[in-house]
């Protein structure tokens, strides 16, 4: 029997297992192991991993359960001699650091996210979504998940201090979002505005009644039009909106009208209608 506080070597749990264990696969990993590595929970998010970038996935941990769904998986990782494992419900939380898993657990080292290319984004003629402040990592997620559903293929975050970047409660909720979108770093957001103007329309949004507004609207019908534009759309923080220099270096400012019995909507919803404006074109 093993020390108590450690979970039974692979070799000794081949009848749980989806898939033969390697005999040389390490144990479960210590609690302050598993947080070198990022952790990634649910099926969804795990699936997207494992169809996009298996190589990544260095942990894989599941419950008995997800055993039918992850068989393929669990191939992989035998091929690639990584370790994976079918473990109890306690065992998958305290991996997890949360009960909210899914009942699938994938560690992987952290990304980094890459520079975004102005002159890059100039020759494709794509709209973008851009995040300057956004600073809740469910609403990261939850954004993330909306651009990948409907099909957007970028999304930009600034150096504002109070940016939510990618975590494990972001993944959790962009249910493979990540995976789909490419989520890039803007810094200097409002010199990177007045150079995309060049290629894009420039959006911010916001409750500004000192400059002339326009709706959704205003996002569709330029594909495919000679000498228009495709949109760029900026959101701010939660609760401050988008900072005064982001705003200034915006061409337009857009709003969504609604009843007037609340002043506004969750960034994130505000997100989903733009971002459906955004892909229809």
């Amino acid at each position: 029997m093993p020390p108590r506080g450690r979970p039974p070597h692979p070799s000794r749990a081949r009848s749980r297992t989806a898939a033969p264990a390697l005999s040389s696969a390490p144990s479960a990993p210590e609690p302050t192991e598993s947080r070198k590595l990022f952790r990634v929970a649910g099926l969804a998010a795990v699936s997207a991993l494992f169809t996009h970038e298996p190589e990544r996935v260095e942990r894989l941990f599941f419950d008995e359960r997800l055993k039918p769904a992850v068989g393929a998986f669990c191939k992989a990782m035998a091929a690639a001699r990584k370790p994976y494992r079918m473990v109890e419900a306690e065992e998958l939380a305290k991996v997890a650091g949360t009960v909210l898993h899914g009942g699938v657990v994938a560690l992987m080292a952290p990304r980094t996210l890459p520079l975004f290319d102005t002159e890059a984004a100039r020759r494709a003629t794509e709209p973008l979504l851009i995040l300057d402040g956004v600073g809740n990592p469910h609403n990261l997620g939850a954004i993330l998940r909306t651009a990948a559903f409907f099909g957007l293929p970028r999304v930009l975050v600034s150096d504002h201090p109070g940016q939510a970047l990618p975590s494990e409660a972001a993944y959790r909720v962009a249910e493979g979002g990540f995976e789909w979108v490419a989520l890039e770093r803007a810094p200097a957001l409002p010199a990177v505005l007045k150079r995309l103007r060049t290629s894009h329309r420039v959006f911010g949004t916001a409750l500004d009644q000192t400059r002339p507004t326009v709706d959704a609207g205003a996002l569709t019908g330029w594909r495919g039009k000679q000498g228009v534009k495709p949109p760029a759309v900026v959101l701010g923080n939660e609760e401050d909106g988008i900072p005064p220099a982001t705003l200034a270096a915006c061409e337009a400012v857009l709003t969504i009208p609604g009843s007037g019995r609340v002043q506004s909507l969750n960034v994130a919803a505000t997100a989903a209608i733009l971002i459906h404006a955004l892909a229809a074109g």
